[in-house]
């Protein structure tokens, strides 16, 4: 029995290696995987993982946390939800709050993201590496571009989230794992800050608003339900846990510039989503009357550095000459969804604080 196990985990490894063609990361390509991209999870990880009851090849979902300076490592548990597993300070971030728009403003990016084995690389400059798949098609649909947007090591940036390389070695072993479990990909949601009533109101004015509101559902989707969000495309926004409408004969065909189909959001999905809004959409309003402060639209400042990580690397937080930006994003209409009766009703689902 013992035997068998670890010839399946040599089989495992071999296939993952053969189909793990790392991109081009900041000037490399070698296909040969090195010791520290092969490396076993640290005993206490393990431990934590049986503790929470986390299979060790189940799937990963990664949140990032520009202002909180912050990286999420969720997993599957035995139930099919997610957990959190271990919260990880970042060490480096660069840029400003808000999206990445063009190649050299040094934004590190905002949205959803697929992350699939051909996105990991054993053999950078910065350690280890995950390029976060900027552009998506969202990002494509709304013409911004850029290129080797990566989660990697050794805590420098220029547009990407840096960690140390011992961070980025356990979420790189992380991912690899995830991947020899069967899963195709992970996704990673990346986000200014939190988004709670509370930073968004501070926020208010900044021209991202409308983008954040946005990611915001696909934000409450996942908190409410602890389940992967499906992301696609439509008119130049972000969707989220789309399902043809009752009866229809034809499966859903989303293209990212072009008008989005008739759709309808799980229900069951929609209602605990909801009603998320809804009370946040109160302390928002009650945040507003009480005319909280607002922050500063641009910090002046080249990104950000957890505070754990000030004192180690004093120099590294610099002044720069950050590239003014804005953005700019109808609001959603309203997403309809199955009434209990099963009619198609249009609710006020989706739409903006």
């Amino acid at each position: 029995m013992i035997r068998a196990t670890v010839l399946r985990a040599l089989v495992l490894t071999a296939a993952f290696a053969a189909a793990l063609t790392p991109v081009t990361c900041l000037g490399e390509n070698n296909n040969r995987l090195p010791t520290k991209a092969t490396k076993e999870l640290p005993g206490e990880l393990l431990s934590l993982l049986r503790q929470k009851k986390m299979p060790k090849h189940s799937p990963i979902l990664v949140r990032l946390f520009k202002e909180e300076a912050e990286l999420e490592v969720w997993k599957q548990d035995t139930t099919g939800r997610f957990q959190i597993l271990k919260v990880y300070p970042i060490c480096r971030w660069s840029g400003d709050l808000g999206p990445k728009l063009q190649e050299g403003d040094r934004q590190a990016p905002e949205g959803f993201y697929a992350i699939t084995p051909e996105l990991m690389n054993p053999n950078s400059n910065f350690y280890l590496a995950i390029n976060v798949g900027f552009p998506n098609s969202f990002d494509k649909a709304n013409n911004r571009d850029g290129s080797l947007l990566m989660i990697h090591g050794d805590c420098s940036s220029s547009g990407c989230y840096a960690m140390t390389d011992e961070q980025i070695t356990e979420i790189y072993s992380l991912a690899r794992d995830s991947f020899l479990g069967g899963r195709r990909s992970f996704q990673v949601q990346a986000y200014p800050f939190r988004l709670t009533p509370a930073n968004l109101a501070r926020h208010r004015n900044n021209p991202s608003l409308a983008f954040w509101k946005m990611l915001k559902i696909g934000n409450d989707h996942f908190e409410t339900t602890h389940l992967e969000p499906k992301v696609d495309v439509c008119n130049r926004l972000y969707v989220f846990d789309a399902q043809p409408p009752p009866n229809s004969p034809n499966p859903l065909v989303f293209n990212p510039t072009d008008a989005c189909p008739a759709f309808v959001v799980n229900p069951k999905i929609a209602r605990r989503a909801l009603e998320k809004q809804r009370t946040d959409d109160l302390e928002y309003a009650q945040l507003l009357e009480d005319n909280v402060p607002t922050a500063p639209i641009y910090s002046g400042l080249d990104g950000g550095m957890n505070k754990v990580f000030l004192a180690r690397f004093p120099g590294r937080v610099t002044l720069s000459k950050v590239l003014p930006y804005a953005s700019y994003l109808p609001e959603l209409p309203p997403i309809p969804w199955v009434d209990n009766d099963g009619s198609l009703t249009s609710k006020l689902f989706g739409t903006l604080f």
